[in-house]
């Protein structure tokens, strides 16, 4: 049973407090998800911004157009600097994702960094080589386009690096 790991960072041209209203609220993912995953959030959020605490449960459709729950929980916040969510119950065994924003002169890097496992063992391993983490790395892509577009980010990706690995 491996874990995996996922990192990955964008420059957007916009002050951390702009990245952190959009980012903070849970309403904005299905803004930056793709729209094959039909992702639906069926916790009713008022406009909350995220605290601890906070539980957070949806749809999603990542295989085949079968819905599945999940339920997340925020379980780490420092505003506006980063916050952490985690899986209670979904698809993954394990599923933790940091999304960490640095103010830099001209705007902020955005660095996520997911920590997943999955689960049936070696099985759950052989998919993940076949089709999970490709279903990953697509989902992220597909947030940088929408957030390039959305925030009119030039080609100033710094460290525009993804890095997949398992320890």
């Amino acid at each position: 049973m491996s874990i995996f790991y996922y990192k990955t960072e964008q420059f957007l041209p916009i002050n951390i407090h702009t990245a952190w209203d959009f980012f903070s609220s849970p309403k904005n993912l299905a803004l930056i998800t793709p729209p094959e995953l039909d992702f639906k959030i069926l916790t009713d959020l008022n406009g909350q911004e995220i605290y601890e605490g906070m539980l957070i449960n949806y749809t999603v459709k990542p295989l085949l157009g079968i819905p599945l729950k999940w339920e997340t929980e925020i379980c780490k916040v420092q505003k506006p600097l980063f916050f952490t969510d985690r899986q209670l119950k979904g698809p993954y065994k394990l599923w933790e994702h940091t999304h960490t924003y640095v103010e830099m002169n001209n705007g902020v890097l955005m660095k996520d960094e997911v920590k997943y496992q999955l689960p049936f063992g070696l099985i759950g391993d052989m998919v993940h080589t076949i089709l999970v983490r490709k279903k990953v790395e697509n989902i992220f892509s597909f947030r940088k386009q929408v957030l390039e577009k959305m925030f009119k980010a030039e080609e100033k990706t710094m460290n525009d690096e993804t890095i997949i690995s398992n320890k």
